[in-house]
C-alpha cells in the first residue's frame, strides 16, 4: 500500500512539474478555438507574433533576469492589445523599433549575460525577423509555410534555451516551445 502511494505521489509531482506544458496546451486550444481567420490574417498576425517572441528574448537578455520571463510576456501582450486598440502605428513597426533600440544598446553597453549570449539573441532577432518579413512579403499560400517554419524554429530555439537554462526561465521556455509547435502545426494543417 505504501509503495502505491509513493508511486502515485511521484506521478503527481511529475505532472505538477509539467504545468508549463498544460498552460501551453490550454493557450493553443484558445488560439484554435478563437479561429485562425482567413489565410491573409493568419499569416500577417502570426508573422508579427514571431517578432514579438524574439523581442522578448532580447529584453530578457538586456535586463539579465530570467525570472522576469512571465511578467515580461504579460506586459508585452498588454502593450500589444493597447497598440492594436489605438491603431495609430502597426505593431510590427513598434517591435522593430524596440528591437533596434535593444540591439544598439546591447552592442554598445553589453548585457548582464555577456557579449556571446547577446550575439546569439541578436542573431535570433535578426533571423526570426527575416523569416517573419519574408513570410509577409510573399504570396500568403507560401507565406503560411514560411511563418509556420518560423514558429517551428522558435520552438527549437525554446528547447535549446530550456536545455542550456539560459536567458528565459525554464518554465517559460517549455511553455513557449509547446505553443510554438502547436501554432506551426495549425498553420500547416488547419488553414
Amino acid at each position: 500500500m505504501q509503495e502505491q502511494e509513493t508511486t502515485h505521489r511521484g506521478r503527481g509531482h511529475a505532472l505538477a512539474r509539467r504545468w508549463p506544458t498544460a498552460v501551453a496546451l490550454a493557450a493553443a486550444a484558445l488560439i484554435f478555438g478563437g479561429g485562425l481567420g482567413d489565410l491573409d490574417e493568419a499569416v500577417s498576425g502570426f508573422g508579427e507574433l514571431i517578432l514579438l517572441l524574439a523581442l522578448e528574448y532580447l529584453i530578457l537578455d538586456r535586463i539579465g533576469r530570467r525570472g522576469a520571463s512571465w511578467p515580461v510576456i504579460g506586459a508585452m501582450v498588454a502593450a500589444m492589445v493597447v497598440i492594436g486598440a489605438l491603431d495609430a502605428v502597426p505593431l510590427s513597426a513598434v517591435i522593430v523599433a524596440a528591437a533596434l533600440v535593444l540591439l544598439v544598446w546591447g552592442a554598445v553597453a553589453g548585457t548582464p549575460n555577456g557579449r556571446a549570449v547577446f550575439g546569439v539573441q541578436a542573431a535570433g532577432m535578426l533571423g526570426f525577423g527575416a523569416i517573419a518579413f519574408a513570410g509577409l512579403a510573399v504570396d500568403p499560400d507560401l507565406g503560411r509555410y514560411l511563418v509556420a517554419a518560423g514558429w517551428f524554429l522558435h520552438g527549437v530555439w525554446d528547447a535549446v534555451h530550456l536545455k542550456l537554462d539560459k536567458v528565459v526561465s525554464r518554465s517559460y521556455a517549455e511553455a513557449c516551445g509547446v505553443v510554438d509547435l502547436a501554432v506551426a502545426a495549425m498553420l500547416v494543417f488547419l488553414l
